[in-house]
């Protein structure tokens, strides 16, 4: 069963840049991680658009996620670079929109642009941007992705909606000369994948339990029926957190900072951690339920050996 494996590099979002004190080391423990999965065969490396600090806002970095696929874009060669996903409530649609197109051009067409409608409120009213409510948070995603789509399409794009509005926008270049790919995160069955259907060319699922990606899919199936878009054109993306460990006792001690109150059964219900073969076992039955391509967060992936650990006895399971 093939499926394609990207990597998110260690960005300081999920307090896994902490060991390391020196801001410049910090980047360069990110950037290592980005050309050892560049050198290794990874199909893409992938960021986080966050601010603050999971699962707690600390006084911690956390490198921005649009400045960082930039620079990364041009510390390696062959991997895609995405974002799991960019937050419309933190930049106007147009001018993302124009930055992902220079990205494009700058990687040589190796951008794939993640979009969702953002959910972190400590940072959303932190930065200024209020927080409102899922409704507004949902309609201003559809409105921003159909902004996006017309600069990236129209030769002076235009839009009038309810919170967005480009009067004869130019954007030059609009990419590598391709169509970027536009991957709209999250499972919302009646307006996320909705969206997926009409504008997006990947969704996005996150954990292990195959039932939730067979439910998801089949209702991302049905509102692609509704639209008249073949289903296959759409990229099935499965998010999992995966973590090294050959013991329990390896794995409670590699969990126990981040699994907070839960208990490392409980965390082990919605993430891998285990061997190469349980890993392997844990995304096949994913790919039975439709995943096509995995983005994993790797425990402690700054430290390297187990990015190469998971190339050489993962990635050849998926080929």
């Amino acid at each position: 069963m093939s499926a394609k494996i990207g990597i998110f590099v260690p960005q300081g979002w999920r307090m896994d840049l902490v060991d390391i004190k020196d801001p410049v080391e910090k980047y360069e423990a990110m950037t290592n991680v980005a050309k050892e999965a560049d050198k290794l065969g990874y199909e893409s490396i992938w960021l986080y658009d966050h601010f603050h600090t999971v699962p707690t806002p600390e006084t911690e970095a956390v490198f921005e996620c649009w400045t960082t696929t930039a620079a990364l874009a041009r510390d390696t060669q062959n991997v895609k670079i995405g974002q799991m996903v960019g937050c419309m409530g933190y930049r106007n649609p147009a001018v993302l929109a124009k930055m992902a197109s220079t990205i494009d051009v700058l990687s040589h067409g190796r951008l794939f642009f993640g979009i969702g409608a953002g959910w972190y409120e400590h940072e959303y009213r932190a930065y200024g941007f209020g927080f409102p409510d899922t409704r507004e948070r949902m309609r201003r995603l559809a409105e921003g992705v159909r902004v996006i789509r017309t600069m990236w399409d129209d030769e002076r794009a235009k839009f009038e909606g309810e919170y967005y509005t480009v009067d004869g926008a130019i954007n030059e270049p609009k990419s590598a000369g391709r169509k970027i790919p536009l991957l709209i995160g999250g499972g919302g069955e009646q307006v996320t994948l909705k969206l997926v259907a009409k504008f997006g060319d990947a969704c996005n699922i996150s954990g292990i339990d195959p039932e939730v990606y067979r439910q998801k899919f089949a209702i991302l199936k049905e509102h692609c029926d509704e639209v008249n878009r073949p289903y296959d054109e759409i990229t099935r993306t499965a998010n999992v957190t995966v973590g090294y460990a050959d013991s329990d006792a390896e794995a409670d001690q590699l969990t126990k900072k981040i699994r907070g109150q839960a208990s490392l059964e409980q965390y082990r219900k919605g993430n891998l951690v285990g061997n190469s073969q349980q890993i392997v076992e844990g995304l096949q039955k994913l790919v039975e339920a439709g995943a096509q391509y995995f983005t994993i967060y790797l425990l402690d992936a700054y430290k390297l050996d187990n990015v190469r650990r998971l190339a050489a006895e993962v990635l050849p399971a998926f080929k």
